[in-house]
């Protein structure tokens, strides 16, 4: 009575029963994966990229159908944001200009240059300083003690 109330099929609907009793093993396992690539990826991945990663294993896969798993399983894909360096607020009138911006240096030996940064590297920060001779432009002395973090 129900089924012609709404004009389906009898056979439409007993499908459609049988349907959702059965477990789909492929979609099970391919839910696996993703959330497996996923988790590699440290939550950065899209669903394109979790497609390039399932095609090049092999597996036969559309874009949408990536992202709806992704949506079933309740991945967001979430990129990290850019790093905010440290900027100076006040000038240091204690520290002497001498360059004032002449870098045309005569000879070589004369005026060195430095600057001290942080790298991301490996996991994790690393300190970098470097000393330039402005004559030839080329790098006197570099340093980078071990296990340094920056204090920011």
């Amino acid at each position: 009575m129900v089924c012609s109330a709404f004009d389906v099929a009898r056979s439409c609907y007993y499908a459609h029963r049988l349907r959702r009793r059965r477990v789909d093993a492929r979609r099970v396992a391919l839910r696996s994966r993703v959330n497996e690539l996923f988790s590699q990826s440290g939550g950065s991945a899209g669903s394109r990229s979790i497609l390039g990663m399932l095609r090049e294993d092999g597996v036969t896969i559309g874009r949408f159908r990536a992202r709806r798993l992704m949506r079933e399983l309740g991945l967001v894909s979430k990129q990290p944001g850019s790093h905010a360096y440290k900027q100076a607020t006040v000038e240091r009138p204690d520290i002497p200009n001498r360059l004032n911006r002449d870098f045309a240096v005569q000879r070589p030996n004369q005026v060195w240059c430095g600057d001290i940064t942080y790298v991301w590297a490996q996991g994790r920060w690393h300190y970098l300083a470097a000393v330039l001779d402005l004559h030839t432009r080329r790098v006197v002395a570099a340093r980078s003690p071990p296990n340094r973090m920056p204090s920011w």
